[in-house]
């Protein structure tokens, strides 16, 4: 096969690839995040409070005989606190389960991965460093989170720098 075939082949190959994607509100915002991360939603979690925590962490939650700590994405992204139960996707991380508050749980969307965005130049460090690009949806941005860039262990870590 020829160079120019095979690169052909590639890019028809990624076009026509698709991504499983969870999405989620947080206020008028919507997000997404890697289906393939998540191990389970659990819907209207409260979690206990951890005093003197990190402003991230949203508390403690009780989960199959674990403990695990959760992120609260509102408090992380700097949007005030609602008093209302919130979903919580549990995600994997190389250093074991999490889980990520958020508003609601939306749909599982199949999207084409050649439609990902990557982050604009212009996006301020702090939110470059937890975005993963976005999704041109019909009406709407669809901001992609990475939950590697979510672990409380390297925000904590991160944080501390």
């Amino acid at each position: 096969m020829s160079a120019q075939a095979t690169a052909l082949h590639r890019r028809e190959k990624s076009a026509s690839a698709l991504v499983e994607i969870c999405s989620v509100r947080l206020g008028p915002g919507l997000f997404g995040v890697p289906i393939r991360h998540i191990v389970e939603i659990i819907g209207s979690a409260r979690p206990h409070p951890v005093p003197l925590a990190p402003g991230f962490v949203g508390g403690l939650l009780h989960y199959r005989g674990d403990v695990l700590t959760t992120v609260s994405l509102r408090r992380l992204l700097g949007l005030p606190r609602v008093d209302q139960p919130m979903d919580t996707l549990i995600l994997e991380s190389p250093a074991g389960c999490f889980g990520l508050l958020v508003d609601s749980v939306v749909e599982v969307l199949t999207l084409p991965a050649a439609d990902h965005e990557p982050n604009p130049s212009t996006l301020d460090d702090n939110r470059k460093d937890l975005f993963a690009g976005a999704y041109k949806l019909k009406g709407s941005l669809l901001v992609m989170l990475d939950p590697q860039r979510l672990d409380p262990i390297r925000l904590g870590a991160a944080r501390a720098a």
